[in-house]
């Protein structure tokens, strides 16, 4: 199955896209992808230990 992204437009403060931009270079990401990492692991924080499987980014199942 193809890997299904929904696209929305986020805007953000120009000093905390310089502060993501500058993060997601020392992570040798993009923005974007600092984003969706910085969103999945909230996630599991919030869901907590043992909740579900979760996609890691190389998009295979991981228990959590």
């Amino acid at each position: 199955m193809a890997d299904e992204r929904k696209a929305f437009l986020l805007r953000l403060p120009h000093e905390l896209w310089k502060e993501l931009e500058r993060w997601a270079g020392e992570e040798l990401r993009s923005v974007n992808g600092q984003i969706e990492y910085v969103l999945r692991q909230a996630v599991i924080k919030h869901r907590g230990p043992g909740e579900g499987e979760d996609k890691g980014q190389d998009g295979k199942e991981t228990k959590n």
